[in-house]
């Protein structure tokens, strides 16, 4: 009888034991998590306020989240290259100085091209321009009569490019930039067409004379109306520079052909492979 009684009360001893642990773990379960959701609370607070304050950090993170999601679209969709925003010849006009802006505007609405490659170029014109000496409303109203702002533009007889640049003829300005390929490249073709025609107008002694060296009419009386078509879209870009406002009409020939240039090759078609080749053979 008094064994089976100890028996029970180690039992019953037991029972509570195991009870108090299970308490205690319970216990120590719900002040640990109450604990870690409270950090968890405070921390999310401080990442607001953090956030807030500073909105840069928040624009990054924002950036940062938004391209792991295109990714992992991406992904789901079987491609993904978030850097190719990184190839793109494109900025925001709005980040142009006021007058480049205005520009790029115009010749957006003019030309129907998008405004935010517009941009890239017309901010490269200007900085030519100032090294080269050149007006960058020149620079950008042969790019408009030559290709209407085409970078893929190719004329019959292989002038190529935003400038109309004979890539065959003007190979060694491409090696720098690896080669002839490069004259698919805006601002590549932009950056060697200016050295073609500061070549042009050093030989020619002025600005029309120059054109007519570019256009390949050097030894002609006549280039079909280039030099003057350039030069009266020069006008009107300088005035859109200087605030004034300019009609969108008269917009780009086709693009390596001036209309009064005879369509068929031969000694007076200053476009052919017969005759005077266009930009003259300068600089090879």
């Amino acid at each position: 009888m008094t064994a089976s009684m100890t028996l029970r009360q180690c039992l019953s001893s037991a029972q509570s034991s195991a009870r108090n642990v299970v308490s205690d773990i319970a216990s120590g379960f719900f002040q640990i998590s109450h604990n870690s959701f409270a950090m968890l609370g405070l921390a999310l607070v401080f990442v607001m306020i953090t956030l807030t304050a500073r909105p840069d950090l928040r624009e990054a993170g924002e950036s940062r989240l938004m391209s792991l999601l295109m990714a992992r679209q991406g992904v789901s969709f079987g491609f993904s290259d978030p850097g190719a925003v990184d190839r793109a010849t494109a900025a925001n006009p709005k980040d142009l100085p006021i007058k480049q802006a205005a520009v790029a505007y115009w010749l957006s609405k003019k030309y129907s091209v998008a405004p935010e490659p517009l941009s890239v170029l017309v901010a490269h014109a200007f900085e030519l321009g100032d090294k080269s000496k050149l007006d960058p409303t020149l620079i950008l109203a042969i790019m408009a009569i030559e290709s209407g702002f085409n970078p893929f533009a190719q004329s019959p007889v292989g002038a190529q490019g935003l400038m109309q640049v004979m890539t065959g003829v003007h190979h060694d300005k491409y090696a720098n930039f690896g080669g002839k390929l490069a004259a698919f490249d805006p601002v590549t073709n932009l950056r060697v067409g200016v050295k073609v025609l500061q070549e042009c107008i050093t030989r020619a002694g002025s600005v029309e004379g120059g054109l007519k060296f570019y256009v390949g009419a050097a030894n002609l009386d006549d280039d079909g109306g280039y030099t003057s078509k350039v030069m009266a879209e020069h006008s009107r870009l300088q005035a859109v520079v200087a605030g004034k406002k300019q009609p969108f009409e008269g917009l780009a020939p086709q693009v390596g052909v001036p209309a009064s240039f005879p369509p068929t090759a031969g000694p007076d078609n200053p476009r052919t492979t017969t005759g005077v080749q266009k930009v003259a053979f300068m600089g090879s």
